[in-house]
């Protein structure tokens, strides 16, 4: 006979086994691959706000890497599956779109193509873009000028032309900074932190930058302000804390954690609620809006000042 430390640990593989075959809800990220360090960081972020929440469904993740998206469902979706939440990668999205899956997903990018039951929810270029438009709003600009780091023009052009499309504003490109800027100017700077301490004769109102020149216990010149995931600068968040501290990484991955714990938030409440057609909610990425089958998010935004980083009302 099995003494009773043994029987335990049979017990627990049996049930483990048990739930992953009869899981409600299948996560479909990529362990391996060119993809897996930031696959690693949402499932981070992801189990951490799960193990915090009050709600328990068996879940089970699926590595992605090199496999067809059509092949994963058609083995791992059955009768119990409620949710796929995945998969990362856009082609994956796409592959998943034309696969035609009769269950929910919460696919975690997006395609051209739609689906109804396809929830497409991603840290998106256009969503960055929403957000900093409506602070220019806010701040009654007719003008904005865009100074970039040397070297970085291509990695920064797809976020022009997203920005370019979500607001009536001219946006031009320069050269060098202005001496002075009139008061219904702003002066975007796009460059990474370094660059963009670097500047020496900023001017102290009306500027702007983008959340990839934000780093962790590095200082932002005064005045600057820019749009980013919240759960980074409030510590009502204490899942993503706990998620980051765990694994200390970069800002670009904090962020993933803290998608990953939107995308647990949004599947509990369409798993508690699978009729749900609309939702709204403040989450660890920004304000979420879900309806029409679409996700929208905006991020919330801040400003440097004398007494630190500090969020704008808008």
């Amino acid at each position: 006979m099995l003494d009773n430390k043994k029987k335990i640990m049979v017990f627990c593989l049996l049930s483990s086994l048990i739930s992953a075959a009869q899981a409600n809800v299948l996560v479909i990220l990529p362990e391996s691959g060119p993809m897996a360090r930031a696959a690693s960081s949402i499932k981070q972020g992801f189990n951490s706000a799960y193990n915090s929440s009050d709600y328990k469904v068996p879940v089970k993740f699926i590595n992605s890497d090199q496999k067809q998206i059509a092949a994963l469902l058609k083995k791992h979706v059955n009768k119990k599956t409620q949710l796929v939440i995945g998969p990362l990668a856009r082609q994956d999205v796409e592959a998943l779109v034309k696969a035609k899956p009769k269950v929910r997903v919460l696919a975690l990018n997006e395609s051209s193509n739609q689906m109804a039951n396809v929830w497409q929810y991603s840290l998106a270029k256009r969503d960055d873009a929403v957000a900093l438009k409506n602070v220019f709003e806010k701040d009654q600009l007719k003008e904005v000028m865009v100074f970039r780091q040397p070297g970085t023009e291509d990695e920064h052009e797809l976020m022009l032309m997203v920005l370019m499309s979500q607001t009536p504003l001219p946006l031009h490109v320069i050269d060098q900074l202005p001496a002075k800027i009139k008061k219904y100017q702003g002066v975007l700077l796009l460059g990474n932190n370094q660059w963009l301490n670097s500047q020496n004769n900023l001017p102290k109102k009306q500027i702007y930058t983008l959340a990839n020149a934000i780093e962790a216990d590095q200082p932002v010149p005064m005045g600057v302000k820019f749009c980013d995931a919240p759960a980074l600068y409030d510590a009502k968040w204490s899942d993503v804390m706990r998620a980051y501290e765990h694994n200390p990484v970069a800002m670009p991955y904090q962020r993933l954690m803290a998608f990953g714990g939107d995308a647990w938030h949004i599947a509990k409440q369409y798993l508690q609620e699978p009729k749900l057609k609309s939702l709204e909610f403040q989450g660890r990425t920004g304000l979420i809006k879900i309806s029409d089958n679409q996700i929208h998010r905006i991020p919330h935004c801040y400003q440097r000042t004398k007494k630190g980083i500090e969020p704008i009302s808008i």
